[in-house]
């Protein structure tokens, strides 16, 4: 049933409706929230990675403006445990007790009528450390003389995982390429950092947490069991948000800590998070390490890759994703689109004293992308042909379609190899190779590099009930509720907070009811006004959620009918629905005037008319909940200065298959921003830490983030292959951009050093890296010749 009208329905490029008061400086973020009576929280954080609390003092006329552990009494840590076998789970308190295990973790709470006033008396407040051995290199982390983060484990392992497929058959190939790969610790960044505000609504007895979040559902049972208070007493807002990719999808220390202070003094708090907090002290992501083996015949045929990889999990297991969700992903994820036939794959999650590691845009596909797509391009250059070549040959094919990989993994639709086809088309690799050859006149040298990954989204609870995480997706709910005056209301439990759902949620409705996207309204990011959901993440929106308002706005089709076909005097099996209106044998009515009739003129009603009217919750599951595959295949020339470092993108294609697009532009765009952070991890972005486990990058003139100049604009070319188990054929696609770079930006480099020796195998591609690679391989090339 379609009812889609005026263009604006599944397919429309239409414009974002939230633009309109986000150009405008209308937005309404945490940071922009006023109470009477409210003030601010600093906190006193720790200067150590890893230390012994002997004391805490506080000048005794700030007592009752400073609050520490010991004064939460009846406050839980966070646990955030999974059902995995051998999973170690940690404790971590709101403020420290005993013992702090990161640069940056809260030891004591500062109130003041002013953010400037709490953090003169936190920088009042002294710590009496005794500072431990940091554990600060995953690396060595388990080695057995190194320090413990959590001395009851014995180790500094959450996690370890193995899977092996018949690896030793492929132990007799022919080609045997091994690599040490690694990518660098990174913070997410978004534009608006973390913010909290809390007041208690005495006339509901009702704790109202207004926060910066992904997902306002679960941090209300998160809030709800650390304070030990029920869920009912707990309303969670969650307004404009100024990005999350993942950095917004936890419960915070702050959100418990703040919640705990606006039960006891009974006025508001706020804390904002500033930007040097952010990057010291609050969760990172991406740091791995890999071993990894590939197999292969002389033609580029893969036998079988074999791996090792750690993952750094800071010193906490996040909730809900917990700590292991990178390491133990890797394993089943490393396979990517490539059919092989032999495995084996070992993970460890390692705890180590740097802040907790969370799931950012991509989440491990970044890194196993950037593992397997590097490894592939070894094999093309030992078995002498193309990288091209090597993933034609062991791409999943469509004829295999739907399709279990090795892992297990159960891939929707799609078709790979034209995927790669087309963007080798569009990029002219012949064209490149000439030119390569040719040379350049300022003797910069060009650089053709590909990548090709699947991204599974909207994973199901089949998926997630393995993990025992506190957050297994089920039925995603939407509302739908005609008004009066026949405009729309649609109620959903997730957030959006960049996905433009208030653009294309309403072009959903309006493909069934044909109401014009303008009269339609979403409310999210409120818990007491919307369905329960575990929120956004894992590019799960538009398939869910979108199914959900789907299904809901077939309900009301169905209700509508039924009072339509009343109102015409005809029979419900001889009307229809078409284009926002019920058409009979006889004439036709709109669903304003059922509306209208619903609500102020019930004596018109049918008998038997439906109680519910016009206002249905429905919830959607697609037909497999084992998740949608999207995927796309990068292509980028560079030139690369070998004598300084640089590296200039000198085109960009990307060629993606998300299902069938709701908003073609708003795809662009999620793309576009993908792809922009996927520039910053492949060449710009790394924050190191030194052995004692300080952050060494604690501004944005240290952490590097890419600018207008760093990102080029690419050409995309979309495909639609139709998954076979969702509303509409869609698939998620919000992670993808992000996750193909690295890997396609360093085999670029690499092709473009290859005749100097030259293999750059750590993200980010730095101009020093490069440099120092140059200079290591001409060092290594005159002690040959001096030795022959």
């Amino acid at each position: 049933m379609s009812a889609g009208g005026a263009g604006q329905g599944v397919g429309a490029r239409l414009p974002r409706k939230e633009d309109d008061r986000f150009m405008r400086g209308r937005g309404q973020y945490v940071a922009d929230v006023r109470l009477p009576g409210m003030q601010d929280v600093a906190f006193v954080r720790s200067p150590l990675a890893h230390a012994r609390i002997r004391g805490i003092s506080v000048p005794p006329e700030l007592r009752d403006r400073v609050f520490i552990a010991s004064d939460l009494d009846g406050v839980k840590p966070i646990r955030a445990v999974s059902g995995l076998a051998g999973f170690k789970p940690s404790e971590q308190p709101p403020l420290a007790r005993d013992k702090v295990r990161q640069v940056g973790e809260l030891v004591a709470m500062c109130v003041a009528p002013t953010r400037a006033e709490a953090e003169d008396i936190a920088a009042l407040v002294e710590l009496d450390l005794e500072e431990l051995p940091a554990v600060y290199d995953m690396r060595r982390a388990r080695d057995e003389k190194a320090s413990l983060v959590h001395e009851e484990w014995g180790d500094n392992v959450f996690l370890e995982t193995l899977v092996d497929v018949d690896i030793a058959s492929a132990f007799d190939a022919p080609i045997k390429v091994s690599r040490t790969i690694s990518t660098a610790r990174q913070c997410m960044a978004p534009i608006e950092g973390r913010g909290v505000v809390v007041h208690l609504d005495r006339r509901l007895d009702q704790l109202t947490v207004t926060t910066s979040c992904q997902m306002p559902h679960i941090v209300r049972s998160g809030l709800s069991e650390c304070l030990g208070i029920a869920e009912e007493r707990i309303r969670v807002v969650s307004p404009d948000v100024g990005g999350g990719f993942g950095y917004k999808g936890i419960l915070l220390a702050e959100e418990v800590c703040l919640g705990w202070l606006a039960l006891r003094c009974g006025h508001p708090v706020r804390w904002i998070e500033d930007r040097r907090e952010h990057l010291t002290a609050n969760a990172d992501c991406r740091e791995h390490h890999y071993e990894i083996t590939v197999y292969a015949e002389r033609d580029g045929t893969i036998r079988g890759v074999d791996c090792e990889a750690i993952v750094d999990s800071g010193a906490y297991s996040a909730y809900p994703f917990s700590a292991c969700l990178e390491a133990a992903q890797v394993a089943s994820i490393l396979p990517g689109p490539y059919d092989f036939p032999a495995y084996r794959c070992r993970t460890w999650s390692v705890a180590t004293n740097k802040p907790p590691i969370l799931p950012y845009r991509g989440v491990a596909r970044t890194g196993v992308c950037f593992a397997m797509e590097l490894a592939l391009d070894a094999v093309a250059a030992e078995a002498g042909v193309t990288p091209e070549q090597v993933r034609l040959k062991n791409l999943v094919r469509p004829d295999q379609m739907p399709f279990d990989n090795i892992t297990n993994k159960h891939f929707d639709s799609g078709d790979y190899p034209e995927a790669l086809t087309r963007a080798l088309r569009m990029i002219d690799v012949d064209g490149v190779r000439a030119r390569q050859a040719a040379g350049e006149p300022d003797g910069r040298r060009i650089g053709f590099g590909l990548s090709i990954y699947c991204e599974q989204s909207a994973h199901g609870t089949s998926v997630y009930s393995g993990w025992g995480i506190p957050m297994v997706p089920g039925h995603e709910q939407a509302g739908a509720r005609l008004t009066p005056d026949g405009g729309l209301e649609l109620r959903i439990g997730a957030h959006s907070h960049g996905q433009s759902l208030e653009t294309t949620l309403p072009q959903v409705a309006n493909e069934i009811l044909g109401i014009p996207t303008d009269r339609i309204r979403l409310v999210h990011g409120d818990t007491a006004m919307t369905p329960y959901s575990t929120g956004a993440w894992g590019s799960r929106m538009m398939v869910m959620t979108g199914g959900a308002v789907a299904t809901a706005c077939e309900e009301l089709v169905e209700r509508a009918m039924a009072i339509g076909a009343h109102l015409l005097q005809a029979d419900v099996s001889d009307v229809r629905f078409e284009m926002g209106r019920v058409v009979g044998p006889n004439g036709d009515v709109a669903l304003s005037e059922i509306a209208r009739v619903w609500y102020r003129r019930p004596q018109d009603l049918p008998l038997g008319a439906h109680g519910g009217g016009l206002e249905v919750t429905a919830g959607y599951k697609p037909k497999r909940d084992s998740g949608t595959f999207s995927y796309a295949a990068h292509a980028v020339v560079v030139a690369v200065d070998s004598e300084i470092g640089s590296i200039e993108i000198l085109d960009y294609v990307i060629v993606e298959d998300g299902g069938v697009l709701v908003n073609p532009m708003v795809v662009d765009g999620q793309i576009l921003g993908g792809l922009a952070q996927g520039i910053g991890t492949a060449l710009l972005e790394e924050m190191p830490y030194d052995q004692a486990g300080q952050p060494l990058a604690s501004t944005l003139g240290d952490y590097l983030l890419p600018g207008a100049a760093e990102v080029p604009a690419p050409r995309i070319g979309h495909m639609e292959t139709p998954s076979p188990y969702t509303r509409f054929g869609v698939k998620g696609i919000g992670e993808g951009g992000a996750i193909a770079p690295p890997a396609a930006l360093a085999n670029a480099v690499n092709d473009a050093l290859r005749p100097l020796g030259v293999e750059m195998l750590v993200s980010p591609v730095t101009p020093d890296r490069i440099v120092a690679a140059v200079l290591a391989a001409r060092s290594s090339t005159l002690q040959r010749r001096d030795a022959a």
